[in-house]
C-alpha cells in the first residue's frame, strides 16, 4: 500500500496551497505555517528527501546558494537585523521532509540562542576524545 505523500511534498508538487516565495526544478520555499516570527520562510527540495544526510551531493550546494538569497531577501523584506537558518534532522523534525528553516531576527526579539540547555565537556579530555572520534568518522566518510 502507498502512503500519502507528506505536506511538503504536496506543497512542492502544487497539489496544497502554500504562501510560496520562490520555486524552482529542484527547491520550494514558503512561509512556515506557525512562524516564529514574521517572514518565517522553509526551504524544501521538492524531492523527497527525510534529512540533510539523505540529500544528495549535488542539491548541497545549490540549496545553501538559495538559503544565501532567502536570508537576504526576509532580512530585507521585513526589516530584520539578522536571521537565523536551521535545520533538525529527525529530533523536533514536525514535517519528515528534509526543509531548512530562515527565521529573522531583531535583537531583544525574545528568541535565546539555541532552544535547549548547554551541556560541557567534563575536562579537556572529554573534549579531545569527541574531537578525535568525530575527525575519524569524517575521514571515513570522505574515502
Amino acid at each position: 500500500m502507498e502512503r500519502d505523500p507528506c505536506v511538503f511534498c504536496k506543497i512542492a508538487a502544487e497539489a496544497l496551497p502554500a504562501y510560496v516565495v520562490y520555486r524552482d526544478g529542484d527547491f520550494v520555499a514558503f512561509l512556515d505555517s506557525h512562524p516564529l516570527f514574521p517572514g518565517h520562510v522553509l526551504l524544501a527540495p521538492r524531492k523527497h528527501y527525510e534529512t540533510v544526510t539523505d540529500l544528495p551531493l549535488h542539491l548541497a550546494g545549490p540549496a545553501m546558494g538559495l538559503i544565501q538569497v532567502l536570508a537576504k531577501a526576509v532580512e530585507a523584506a521585513v526589516d530584520a537585523e539578522g536571521t537565523f537558518i536551521a535545520i533538525n534532522n529527525h529530533v523536533s523534525q514536525t514535517v519528515p521532509h528534509l526543509h531548512i528553516h530562515v527565521v529573522p531576527r531583531r535583537r531583544r526579539d525574545g528568541l535565546k540562542g539555541f532552544f535547549w540547555p548547554r551541556q560541557n565537556y567534563t575536562d579537556d579530555d572529554a573534549r579531545e576524545a569527541v574531537r578525535d572520534a568525530i575527525e575519524r568518522e569524517v575521514q571515513k566518510l570522505l574515502v
